[in-house]
């Protein structure tokens, strides 16, 4: 199993690796904000309009370091 790289800064960490209760599909939920692919290492903000889009970062929202 590979070590998981951690995120830059507290709040990177609560909002890539928050899972909701309520919500099966973090698509779905307004509170999850941040999608992150493991597979691309690709940061993106969910656009909560119904399906699974995203608006690509490469600079973290809350601390300005590049992802």
């Amino acid at each position: 199993m590979t070590e998981r790289k951690s995120n830059c800064c507290e709040m990177m960490e609560i909002f890539t690796t928050f899972n909701c209760d309520l919500h099966k599909d973090k698509y779905e939920c307004p509170d999850t904000l941040i999608d992150h692919n493991t597979e691309s290492d690709d940061y993106s903000i969910i656009i909560h309009d119904g399906g699974t889009s995203g608006i690509e970062i490469n600079f973290c929202p809350w601390c300005g370091t590049k992802l």
